[in-house]
C-alpha cells in the first residue's frame, strides 16, 4: 500500500482516496434519490452521527464513541424501516437498467397484441379499464389486494372483467406473461394531479403510481372519453391509437437479440 501523505494521525493511501471517493459517489447519489421528500433530512441526520462517530473514533473518545456505535447499530434497520419506498425505488431504477434487463425473460408479443386488441374493443365501448403488465419483478403485494384467478390471458376474458356490472370491474387487473394473475387489485395513487394541464382521475393516478414503484407498464382506457393511455417509467402518455399501443407493448416486452442489446447498451452508454 502506497502512502502519498500524512495528516497529524492519519496516513493516506492511493487506496484510500479512491475508497472515499467511491464512498463519496454512492452517499452522492442516495442523496439525490431523496432529494425533496422527508425521508432527506433523516438522511443527512444519520450521516452526522456517522461522521461523529469516526471523530470519535480516531481521537479515542470512548464514551462517546460507545454511545454513537449503539445508534449506528440499529441504524441498518432503521434504514430499511425510515427508507423503505426509497429504497423499493431504487430497486426499481436498478432493475430497469438494461444491462441488468438483459438476463430477465420479458413477455411474449402474443400477449401484447392480446391486450391491445382487448383494450380497443374496450376503448370503443367506453369501459374503464386499468391493466398492469409485469414486465420483470413481480407485485406480489398489490396481487394479493385483489381476487387471484391465474387464468390463461385472452381478449373475451378482459372485456368480461372489465364489464361495468362485473362485479371485478373496478381496480386493476395485474397480468404477468400470458397469465391473469389477479384482478380487482388495489394500486397507489400517483402525487402527480395534472399532466400537461389536464386533470387525471383516480383509474389514470393509479396506473402512473404503479408504473412508479415497480417495473410494469399500465394501460389505462377511460371511461369518459374512451382514450387509451399508457403509463410506463412514471410517465403517462395519453391518447394512443391502436397501432401506437401495439408498438409500444411490443417495444417493451421484446426480448432483444445479442445485436440488440448490443445497440441497447451502446445507446445507454451515449445517453449517460
Amino acid at each position: 500500500m502506497i502512502e502519498l501523505f500524512k495528516i497529524g494521525f492519519l496516513t493516506v493511501s492511493f487506496t484510500d482516496i479512491i475508497d472515499i471517493l467511491i464512498v463519496t459517489f454512492i452517499i452522492y447519489k442516495l442523496y439525490v434519490l431523496l432529494n425533496r421528500t422527508i425521508a432527506a433530512q433523516i438522511f443527512i441526520g444519520l450521516m452526522i452521527i456517522l461522521f461523529l462517530s469516526f471523530i470519535a473514533q480516531a481521537v479515542n473518545l470512548k464514551v462517546l464513541s460507545w454511545l454513537l456505535r449503539f445508534v449506528t447499530d440499529v441504524w441498518v434497520i432503521a434504514f430499511v424501516i425510515l427508507f423503505q419506498p426509497e429504497i423499493r425505488r431504487l430497486l426499481v431504477i436498478v432493475a430497469r437498467n438494461p444491462f441488468f434487463r438483459m438476463f430477465v425473460k420479458s413477455e411474449s408479443l402474443q400477449s401484447a397484441s392480446i391486450i391491445t386488441e382487448a383494450a380497443f374493443d374496450l376503448s370503443q365501448r367506453q369501459h374503464g379499464a386499468l391493466m398492469v403488465i409485469v414486465k420483470s419483478t413481480g407485485i406480489r403485494g398489490y396481487v394479493e389486494t385483489g381476487e387471484i384467478m391465474n387464468a390463461k390471458l385472452s381478449a373475451a376474458l378482459l372485456e368480461s372483467i372489465f364489464f361495468p356490472r362485473s362485479p371485478m370491474h373496478d381496480g386493476a387487473v395485474v397480468i404477468n406473461k400470458d397469465t391473469i394473475e389477479a384482478a380487482r387489485c388495489t394500486l397507489p395513487l400517483s402525487i402527480t394531479t395534472r399532466v400537461n394541464g389536464e386533470s387525471l382521475g383516480m383509474r389514470h393516478r393509479a396506473g402512473l403510481g404503479i408504473s412508479e414503484q415497480a417495473d410494469v407498464i399500465s394501460v389505462i382506457v377511460s371511461e369518459e372519453t374512451g382514450s387509451i393511455s399508457v403509463a410506463e417509467d412514471g410517465q403517462l402518455y395519453k391518447g394512443l391509437s391502436k397501432e401506437a399501443l401495439r408498438n409500444k407493448l411490443s417495444k417493451a416486452f421484446k426480448v432483444p437479440t445479442t445485436k440488440g442489446w448490443r445497440r441497447l447498451i451502446e445507446q445507454y452508454i451515449k445517453e449517460k
